[in-house]
This record gives C-alpha cells, structure tokens and sequence, in this order.
C-alpha cells in the first residue's frame, strides 16, 4: 500500500491537497482511503470509511470520542482498584477529552488503516490529512517515543520473575505490577509497532503543502532538518494558491511576483527528490471534488501521486561508513563513522550525547533518540563533525569489548 502524509504550515490549505491527492489516485484506479480530522466539503464526515467515488473511501477522525472510549475501557481495567479506592466512577457523558487526545486518535486510525478491520478492504492508497507542519512532526515522531518509554517502564524480560513477585512485593515493602499491566503494555506497543512500520516503509513519503511566501518559506526552511532527522523522505513540494503570473494590476503583480521568487529558491533547494508543483489559485474555496479536480488542471498532475509503490523511503536516513577493517582496533583504520543527513543544519543547533547504547540527537527544536548498531555499542566516540549537510560521528572499536582475532 502507497502512503502519503500531507502536511504544511497552518493555513496553507493542505486539507484541499489532501482531498485533491485522495481523488486523483482513485482517478488512476487505485482504491483509495482518505483520513482527515477535518471536513472535507463534499465528503462524508463518518468516523467510519464511507464511498465517495467508485474507487475513493474517506473517514473523519473524532478525537473525542475516541478520548472517551480509551478512558472508559482503562476504567473498566482498574475497576477493582477504584472500589477498593472507594471511587466514583466517571460516565461517558462528562468526559471532555485532554489536550493531547487528537495526537492519538490520529495513531489510533493510522493503525486501523494499516493492519487493523479496514486493511482488509485492500486499499491501494492511503492519503492521510496531517495536522499543521511541526505538529506533524511530533505525531510521527511518537510511535518510536511511546515504544522506547513502554521497554524502559515495563521490560518484557521482567515478566518471566512473575513467580517471584509475591516474594519481592514483601522485601520491596511495595505492590510488584500485575500481570494484565504487562500484557496492556504489550498490547500497546503491538500497535505503536504497526504505526512506526506504516510510518517508516519504503512506500510512505511526506507531502509539503505551502503558499509561496516569506514565511512559508522560512517554515519549510526549518522543518527540512526535522525531517532529515527523522527520516521521513519528501514527495513533492505542493505550492497551492498560485496567483497568476500576467496581471494589469500592479498590487497583484507584485504579490505573483513575490510567489515566483520563493518557487525558484524551493526548486533549487529541494531538487532533484522533491519537485514542485504549482497548484493555481482558485479565487475562493473550493466546494466539493468538481473543484478539487479543476485543481488539477484536468490531468490529475499535481495531486497524484509523485512516485510509485517502491518510489518512498529509498535509503535508510543514515549510515555506516568504516576506515579500515574495524577487527583491528589497535589501529586507526578501525575507525567506524555513523553518517546521518542533516541539510538545512547549523553547528550552533547540534547537540550529540551517548548514553549509554544511544545517541541523543538535538537540531534546534527537534530531537530524537537512536538506537546504536551493535558493532557502535562496543566503540567509545572519539569525534564528530557537519560537513555538507552531513553529521558523520566517529566510533573507535573499544579493545575490551571487542572480539579479538588470531
């Protein structure tokens, strides 16, 4: 299945994209889900998948509902603990869902779609609606999150002392977890798994909608690190709203103007891997998929999809290159380099530390936490450097931990 995740700075009309994209990969007789928080004017808002054309689903999150749900079902979990608490127990009606809840809602829906009920309807493309461009950045960044603070918290390896609780919950003098908490915990990252796995397969890209403009331009600009780092390989750079070019007004010329010198700094500097393409403006909102396909200009160019099956995630965000053979690492040809492409970075925003078997990654407002290969855990970090848009980091083979040879 081909995903793509559509996104940008708020305003921009990436919804409109999104709906276009959906239509137009479903023109193209591929069966095609849309996903969106928001409505779509012309389309169904069921929480369920609905038919909009013969080859296009779309559903509608709902956040709140999906709140209520998850809270009701943990009430129903801990019901023996809230008696024994002596609480009262909450119903469905005063639940007001929290600030976070449409963040997993969103991952909720995403696994439905990918090895949930609604995989079985064999869709071929999936077009998912994403929120604004940073928060975007921190839903997908979540699954591996959530998944790194369950193995922390909750060990799996714990669960085979599940003999010698009742003796350590005396000597601890505190109550060891029960065994449905281990299991929840397992359930959960089983669904947090089949999200980072839609997420980070080679047939998801990201999808940047943005109006050509200064500060568009400077929000891109800073989002193309985060991506880097998170290794989510961009599509298209999708301008929407384009003015016409040859206007007698002088006031709409100067802003078409404008429009076309950022088009020219986003071909130059998103080029080859992610092209541009222009999607004119309408002169109002468009009101239902006869609008969305006039967007396309009848051909479906813009909003289909820019690559096919196997065109998503080509290479992996990072890599290791090694200076010498790393078996001897008496000698400076041991040296391995752990590579990660960072364009867009300054030295000034880049913070490294290992802990451990990780390394704490720091780019501005972006951070993130990689695992380290085996072969780098048994290293100590002996430097590291950004040069060309490339962080290379340098592991000297540790001579007590690694293997020594005849």
């Amino acid at each position: 299945m081909r995903t793509v995740l559509v996104t940008g700075p708020g305003g921009a009309g990436r919804t409109t994209v999104a709906a276009a994209t959906a239509l137009a990969g479903s023109r193209q007789a591929a069966r095609t889900l849309l996903i969106s928080a928001d409505a779509v004017p012309g389309f169904p808002s069921d929480t369920e998948p609905a038919q909009v054309t013969d080859a296009l689903w779309s559903v509608r999150i709902d956040s709140g509902a999906h709140f209520r749900g998850e809270l009701l079902a943990l009430q129903d979990q801990l019901s023996g603990v809230l008696g024994l608490l002596g609480g009262n127990r909450l119903d469905g009606e005063e639940l007001t869902e929290l600030p976070g809840s449409d963040q997993l809602a969103l991952l909720h829906t995403l696994r439905r779609a990918a090895q949930g009920d609604w995989s079985r309807n064999g869709y071929d493309l999936l077009v998912v609606d994403l929120p604004p461009l940073r928060e975007a950045l921190a839903v997908l960044a979540l699954p591996e999150q959530l998944r790194r603070y369950l193995r922390r918290l909750l060990p799996q390896e714990r669960q085979a002392a599940r003999a010698l609780r009742p003796m350590l919950a005396q000597l601890a003098g505190v109550p060891m977890p029960a065994q449905w908490l281990y299991e929840a915990a397992a359930r959960r990252d089983a669904e947090l798994a089949g999200v980072q796995a839609l997420i980070e397969d080679r047939a998801t890209t990201l999808r940047l909608v943005a109006e050509p403009g200064p500060a568009a331009e400077d929000a891109l600009r800073t989002a193309r690190t985060g991506l880097a780092l998170h290794g989510l390989r961009v599509d298209a750079v999708v301008a929407n709203r384009v003015l016409p070019r040859h206007s007698p007004d002088p006031w709409f010329a100067a802003l078409a103007a404008q429009q076309e010198k950022c088009l020219d700094g986003w071909r130059e500097e998103w080029a080859p891997e992610a092209p541009t393409v222009e999607v004119a403006h309408l002169g109002r909102d468009p009101q239902g998929p006869d609008d969305l396909i006039g967007l396309t200009g009848g051909d479906d160019r813009p909003a289909a999809p820019v690559a096919g099956p196997d065109g998503g995630r080509a290479e992996d965000p990072w890599w290791i290159e090694e200076s010498g053979a790393p078996e001897a690492p008496d000698g400076a040809d041991g040296i391995l380099i752990w590579c990660l492409r960072l364009p867009g970075a300054v030295k000034k925003d880049l913070q490294l530390v290992r802990r451990g078997n990780e390394l704490l990654l720091t780019v501005g407002a972006f951070h993130r936490i990689v695992p380290l290969e085996s072969a780098l855990r048994r290293c100590t970090v002996s430097g590291a450097a950004l040069t060309d848009g490339v962080l290379r980091v340098r592991f000297t083979p540790d001579p007590a931990l690694w293997p020594r040879t005849s």
